[in-house]
This record gives C-alpha cells, sequence and structure tokens, in this order.
C-alpha cells in the first residue's frame, strides 16, 4: 500500500530517515558541514511542497 500515501507523508518519512542515517556519521570537522548541508537539502523537500500547496 505504499503508493497510497500521499507526496507530503512520504517526504516527512524521507526528511526522518536523511536525519537518522547522519547521526550515525562521526562528527569530524568535513563531516558536520556536509552533514549539516544533507539535512537542510533533505528536509526542505517538504517544506518546499508545503508551501507550494498553500499557493494553489
Amino acid at each position: 500500500m505504499e503508493e497510497n500515501r500521499n507526496l507530503s507523508d512520504r517526504l516527512l518519512e524521507f526528511s526522518i530517515r536523511v536525519i537518522k542515517f547522519l547521526r550515525k556519521v562521526e562528527n569530524t570537522i568535513e563531516f558536520k558541514t556536509i552533514k549539516y548541508q544533507l539535512i537542510k537539502a533533505g528536509t526542505s523537500s517538504g517544506a518546499n511542497y508545503e508551501e507550494a500547496q498553500g499557493a494553489t
């Protein structure tokens, strides 16, 4: 029934998975920057989708 879930729910799940995965990556100087950018990118898709839904 995966295909019956709406996009908003799937984007939220994706954001959560990104954050949980990045918690497992070490916190070296290099990875801190990469983790920060990936969290922003992984969570912004859901925010952008919700914003676009409000514009219609």
